[in-house]
């Protein structure tokens, strides 16, 4: 297993330097799913909500979080993030939920890996938020990177 690439040789956390890395396409593809009462999945379909269109807003909340989350992850560098998309479905399994699917992309010198998992976890969070008023027993689970392409280590899948 490599080390631990944030922190120095006297154990101090610190940015990466990527400054003689080379400029590649990158690909990162993050899901997760929120689970709920089969009501509240009901209503978020519907579009009956009283806060209006629940997975709109939770597509432009995740794209949103995409672009800012060099300011919450402290040794994240800032991207420029060339392309995020952000899709929230009903989930087709066993119980009633909303899954998650963001791709992010950039042309840089780093990965986008932090870029789609917050923006998925922001996504499914403000499906929380948006409905909590009927469901407060939501969870979230399974966020996670699936796939990731370009840089140095090259292509990389969970599937």
């Amino acid at each position: 297993m490599s080390e631990l690439t944030h922190f120095n040789q006297r154990g101090e956390a610190h940015m990466v330097d990527v400054g003689d890395k080379d400029s590649t396409h990158r690909i990162a593809v993050a899901e997760g799913r929120i689970t709920m009462k089969p009501e509240t999945l009901a209503l978020i379909r519907s579009g009956g909500h009283k806060k209006g269109d629940v997975l709109g807003i939770a597509r432009t909340a995740g794209i949103m979080a995409s672009k800012r989350t060099s300011d919450l992850i402290p040794l994240c560098h800032p991207l420029m993030i060339t392309r995020v998309e952000v899709d929230l479905s009903i989930d087709k399994g066993s119980e009633p939920a909303i899954k998650c699917r963001t791709r992010v992309e950039t042309r840089g010198q780093t990965g986008v890996e932090m870029e789609a998992l917050t923006a998925t976890q922001v996504a499914l969070l403000t499906v929380y938020d948006m409905c909590k008023a009927v469901d407060r027993g939501m969870t979230m689970e399974g966020v996670r990177v699936v796939r990731k392409s370009g840089g140095k280590s090259g292509d990389w899948s969970a599937l």
